[in-house]
C-alpha cells in the first residue's frame, strides 16, 4: 500500500501548523488507497546541519541524521504542511530537508500552506527544492488564509470548499506516487 508522510514543516509555540497538519490527516484517513502518518518536526529536533559530507553521498555519520533518515525513507510520498515565514517556508522544514537527499528521490509531494496570502510563496519556494531532491511535485495545492480560515488567527476554521481541493490533491499524490515507484530502490533506503 502507499503511504504517505504528512510533514509538519514549524517547531514555533502556539504553532497553527497542528491544526492544519491534524486536519490534512483526518481528511486523508477518510480514503482506503494509502496509508497516511504524521510527522511532527518537533519529534526530530535537528541542530541547524551539521553533517561534515554532502547528503548526495548519503554517508551520515550523527544519530539524529540516520534517524531522520530512516523516518523519510519508509514513505512513497509527502504532503509538505508549512507555514509562510518572509515569503517562504520555515526555516526548520528548510533544514530537515536539506539533511537527506536518497531518501526524497523518486517520491511526490503535495503542498498545504497557511499565511497571510495562505503561503502560496512558501509552496512555490519548496517546490523549486523538491525538484532538485527529484520530488514529483502534484499541481493541486491547499492554502489556508489567516485571515479568512481561521478565527482571530489562531483557530482553524476552513471552509467548505477546502474538503474537495484536499481530495483532489490526495488523488494526484496517490496517483504520482504509485507511478514514481518502479523508479524507488525496492529495499528501503538506510544509511550506515
Amino acid at each position: 500500500m502507499t503511504r504517505i508522510g504528512i510533514i509538519l514543516g514549524s517547531t514555533r509555540p502556539n504553532r497553527n501548523g497542528e491544526q492544519v497538519a491534524r486536519w490534512v490527516l483526518d481528511q486523508a484517513q477518510q480514503r482506503d488507497d494509502a496509508e497516511f502518518e504524521l510527522i511532527d518536526l518537533r519529534d526530530y529536533p535537528l541542530p541547524h546541519l551539521d553533517e561534515a559530507v554532502t547528503p548526495s553521498r548519503g554517508e551520515y555519520q550523527n544519530e539524529h541524521t540516520k534517524q531522520w533518515a530512516a523516518k523519510i525513507a519508509q514513505f512513497d510520498g509527502y504532503i509538505f504542511v508549512t507555514p509562510e515565514y518572509n515569503h517562504s517556508t520555515s526555516g526548520v522544514l528548510k533544514n530537515a530537508i536539506d539533511y537527506l537527499y536518497a531518501e526524497w528521490n523518486n517520491k511526490a509531494a503535495g503542498f498545504v500552506s497557511y499565511g497571510g496570502v495562505g503561503g502560496a510563496r512558501a509552496a512555490e519556494h519548496l517546490r523549486l527544492i523538491a525538484g532538485e531532491l527529484q520530488i514529483a511535485d502534484v499541481r493541486q495545492q491547499v492554502t489556508f488564509s489567516l485571515m479568512t480560515d481561521f478565527e482571530n488567527y489562531q483557530t482553524l476554521q476552513p471552509k467548505p470548499f477546502h474538503e474537495m481541493t484536499m481530495k483532489v490533491l490526495l488523488d494526484q499524490l496517490i496517483a504520482w506516487s504509485g507511478a514514481l515507484a518502479p523508479l524507488r530502490p525496492k529495499a528501503t533506503l538506510t544509511r550506515a
